[in-house]
């Protein structure tokens, strides 16, 4: 659906994106990740035809950016930071016209419209003026305007910013009604804004990929393997002993130990799930396992150990 190889875009002195590539399939809602600076606008500007590439190829639904732009436009759908809005207009005379200049049949926009209104939760405010609409509805008059002419590909740059609690809730829940249906890249460094909507992360950082794959997926990267809580009953020199020879376990720490039992961060060696073997040892050696439970390494600390540093963007 997507694909950039070798990707380069330099502003004077300064190079944004550095030879980044990467391939987005069909249907995959992918979290864009990376702090200020770190060349997540810039790539999305240069996807969706807004900026030239200095070298590279970028491909999305099978035309190249270069010399198929109107091509690739008609494919996109594109929420950037700043929604452009017009204040002047009713909600629906802004659809109405973004619907003409995206093309969609006459015959279809009356159709197209009710189904977006519908879609971006907009019946309420659907004939008040858009400058007088809160932040949240002017996301969500944003995100219908990329959602008229019924594109297979959205990307959203920093869809929540600036959106109270409540708003970013709603906005986040609909970005997930919408990756069902379609292909999502959404470009943030707001960590919880991945979490909760995305099947797949890209961390950038200073103008190149840094990591690729599932949330769990990276975590077990970083943490240099699959890593579980573990708490026994049972003498505690007996445990660690057991512990220090069991080969499927590549460190260990004790986390906490009172009279009633011994709490352990257990790491496995490798990649592969340990719990059953954690549970046979206990069997093995007669423990009393009271709690067996993985643990998963927050996005927050993979981001942090793959990032360094901010600048401004």
């Amino acid at each position: 659906m997507i694909e950039v190889e070798n990707l380069t875009k330099s502003f004077g002195p300064n190079r944004a994106v550095d030879a980044i590539s990467f391939k987005i399939s069909s249907g995959e809602v992918v979290g864009f990740l990376g702090p200020n600076g770190a060349g997540k606008s810039t790539t999305m500007r240069m996807i969706t035809t807004y900026l030239a590439k200095d070298s590279g190829s970028i491909s999305v639904a099978g035309y190249d950016v270069a010399e198929n732009p109107y091509e690739v436009r008609q494919n996109i759908g594109y929420l950037p930071e700043s929604a452009p809005l017009y204040l002047d207009m009713d909600v629906l005379e802004y659809l109405k016209f973004s619907a003409a200049i995206r093309k969609v049949p006459g015959a279809l926009r009356k159709a197209r419209i009710k189904e977006i209104v519908l879609a971006c939760g907009l019946g309420e405010v659907v004939s008040r003026k858009v400058g007088f609409l809160s932040k949240g509805y002017r996301q969500r008059v944003g995100l219908a305007q990329s959602m008229i002419h019924d594109p297979e590909i959205l990307i959203l740059d920093e869809p929540t910013t600036g959106l109270d609690p409540n708003q970013i809730v709603e906005i986040r829940d609909l970005i997930k009604s919408i990756g069902t249906e379609k292909t999502v890249i959404l470009s943030t460094h707001i960590l919880p804004e991945v979490q909760s909507t995305c099947n797949r992360v890209l961390i950038i950082d200073k103008g190149r990929i840094v990591a690729d794959g599932k949330p769990e997926q990276l975590a077990n990267t970083i943490s240099g393997g699959v890593s579980y809580e573990v708490a026994f009953k049972g003498g505690t020199e007996e445990i660690e002993k057991a512990l220090t020879e069991a080969p499927f376990v590549k460190s260990f720490e004790m986390k906490s130990e009172d009279a009633e039992q011994a709490r352990y961060s257990i790491l496995g060696e490798g990649k592969e799930e340990i719990a059953e073997q954690i549970f046979h040892l206990a069997v093995e050696k007669k423990f009393i396992l009271t709690e067996l439970r993985r643990e998963i390494a927050s996005l927050e600390s993979v981001f942090s150990s793959l990032t360094i540093g901010e600048a401004e963007e």
